[in-house]
């Protein structure tokens, strides 16, 4: 097993973008931030963009909220050698952003008083993965930083982030939307009067279904989306390029758990398909034994104690207790050392839990010495 040396990565000015990814609830916020405190302390102009909604960010860099804008933080008792920014994505304002960008004045505000688009600008699915591509693309475009560290969206599924530009593109050049922007670019005047005709009975038939404001309000979407449909497309796919470069790497990260090992196997492998650059993998909040003291051995040890003249209901519970945690770092071991057969290539590091949540710098900085091997 190789060993993922994180120094090294974040160190290498030839590293410009680290994606941090993995299923939900394995620490990729506070991975993802660790990461960046670690690498502006040594020297690197960084920004963490996270997409975590509950604000955990913000309060372990001492902030009291983070907007969709990167925010420099600046904390007493923090003086890094670079510097070190933070956002959080506000998926609703990056959209209404990129409508602006790509319409004109009057299109664009068309559009996003649109109430069809006020509705699939949040609920769409893969709208927040997209949008967090979209902003990343933002963020590397202006060159004011050195170093863009991403957390991704809390997804069911971490592919979920590499599949969102092609899926919410496919979704919104589908064959029903599109009849929604109307028949007038069908050449020919027969055979626009006959599909005028044919759409007519579609629109009838369906808003029966959803409701005629609502087909009303989805045609006008798409007929003012239709003109900057080809810019949504093209950023979407100079932000597909940017993953691919050389300059990003990704991090994978996983608790020492079946279905999170599972999860981070299944992106490794995509990442492979894909020709994506993977870092390694972080196995998260792992349970290192420290004492020699055997599991057996302590279980042995505690009977006696249990069952002997001088009884020590304490000593019998730390025996027991370290017993369990022989038990559970053995598990672990288990799994994890299945997880680099199947991908011997890929380096690892383990990051032992901590006894408390992380919700300062010091925190953030004792995660990035775990991270490191420190």
């Amino acid at each position: 097993m190789t060993t993922l040396d994180v120094d090294a990565l974040i160190d290498d000015p030839a590293t410009r973008v680290i994606v941090c990814c993995g299923s939900g609830g394995v620490g990729k916020t506070t991975t993802a931030a660790a990461l960046a405190l670690r690498a502006a302390e040594r020297g690197r102009q960084t920004v963490v963009l996270t997409i975590d909604p509950a604000r955990r960010l913000a309060q372990a860099l001492g902030l009291k909220e983070l907007g969709n804008h990167p925010r420099q933080v600046v904390v007493e008792g923090f003086e890094p050698k670079g510097e070190l920014w933070a956002m959080m994505l506000d998926m609703r304002r990056t959209f209404d952003d990129m409508v602006r960008v790509h319409a004109g004045p009057e299109r664009a505000e068309a559009l996003l008083s649109n109430p069809f688009y006020q509705t699939i600008s949040t609920s769409f699915s893969g709208t927040q993965e997209y949008m967090a591509m979209e902003k990343l693309g933002q963020l590397a475009a202006t060159d004011d930083w050195d170093l863009i560290i991403v957390d991704t969206p809390p997804s069911r599924s971490a592919l979920d982030f590499l599949d969102a530009p092609s899926r919410l593109s496919s979704a919104l050049d589908g064959r029903m939307i599109r009849l929604l922007t109307g028949p007038g670019k069908v050449g020919g005047r027969g055979l626009r009067k006959m599909v005028t005709a044919g759409f007519t009975m579609f629109t009838k038939a369906v808003s029966t279904i959803i409701g005629g404001q609502l087909l009303s309000d989805a045609s006008a979407f798409m007929q003012a989306f239709d003109s900057m449909f080809g810019g949504f497309r093209e950023r979407a796919r100079k932000t597909a390029e940017l993953l691919r470069s050389q300059g990003t790497s990704f991090v994978v990260i996983a608790a020492p758990e079946p279905d999170a090992l599972r999860e981070a196997s299944y992106f490794v492998d995509r990442l492979s398909e894909e020709s994506m650059p993977l870092a390694g993998l972080v196995a998260n909040r792992t349970h290192p034994v420290l004492a020699k003291l055997s599991g057996p051995e302590a279980l042995a040890a505690a009977d006696s104690l249990e069952n002997g003249e001088k009884n020590s209901p304490l000593a019998v519970a730390v025996l027991r207790l370290h017993a369990d945690r022989v038990a559970l770092a053995a598990r672990e071991t288990r799994l994890l050392a299945r997880f680099t057969r199947a991908h011997p290539e890929v380096p690892l590091v383990k990051v032992p839990a901590l006894p408390s949540d992380v919700h300062d710098i010091g925190g953030l900085r004792d995660i990035g010495d775990r991270l490191a091997g420190s």
